[in-house]
């Protein structure tokens, strides 16, 4: 009999924003894998799942390079999967932690669609877990979308921005670290920039919330997002 893989988003920093689900999912876990740059051996997911998970279970970490090299990278997913793999094989139920939710940009995704090439039959679940965009949202009550209204979702690592904000009703940018400084002029180019909330490090030490792009630092931390509304108001739960 396989394990099971658990892949468990972990949310945006905050451990009490884990689902009962993970929570739960965690206490039969056998073994616990989470990612980290293969620069250091820290996890932000173990660290914020580590409340919740029991005191003698095996964790393992995994090491992905932070880098865009492809074959580089499919080689670290092929081995990290087969470590996973092995695991699986030995009928161990494992849980992979991730931030946010699984599915939307998380290693998660590449590791899962690896472990298929290796065992088309290993068994493998998806945990949601709350999104940072979720809880930025919440923290400044800010309406993401209403009635007919479209909301959508972009990396910051990405070309056309200033086509997308032209179709989208209201707009998540995340992974803004790198390109901030052409993101936020495209943001002032389509006027945009008052209705835009920077995000950083949400639930974490050193969290920042800036209600005006000119209040956001220079050189915005790996954890850092915008949200763009069609309607300043709405914020604050006005109407």
């Amino acid at each position: 009999m396989y394990g099971t893989l658990y892949g468990i988003g972990v949310g945006p920093g905050d451990p009490d924003l884990l689902t009962i689900k993970a929570v739960k999912t965690l206490a039969r876990a056998d073994v616990v894998f989470a990612a980290s740059s293969t620069k250091n051996d820290y996890s932000v997911s173990l660290s914020i799942a580590r409340p919740h998970m029991r005191a003698n279970v095996e964790i393992r970490q995994l090491g992905f390079p932070m880098l865009r090299d492809k074959e580089q990278l499919r080689k670290a997913w092929s081995e990290n999967a087969a470590v996973v793999a092995e695991h699986l094989a030995a009928g161990k139920n494992c849980a992979f932690l991730t931030l946010g939710d699984p599915l939307i940009y998380s290693t998660f995704g590449y590791l899962m669609q690896t472990l298929r090439t290796i065992n088309p039959d290993l068994p493998v679940e998806v945990v949601p877990g709350i999104t940072s965009y979720q809880a930025a949202a919440a923290r400044t009550r800010t309406v993401l979308c209403e009635s007919g209204e479209n909301l959508l979702l972009l990396s910051g690592v990405g070309n056309g921005l200033d086509k997308a904000l032209d179709f989208a009703d209201n707009a998540v940018i995340l992974k803004t670290y790198k390109n901030f400084t052409t993101i936020r002029d495209t943001i002032v180019a389509a006027k945009k920039d008052s209705q835009s909330t920077f995000i950083s490090r949400l639930g974490m030490d050193g969290e920042v919330v800036a209600e005006s792009l000119a209040e956001a630092p220079e050189r915005p931390h790996y954890f850092s997002l915008l949200l763009v509304t069609g309607d300043k108001k709405r914020r604050n739960g006005w109407e």
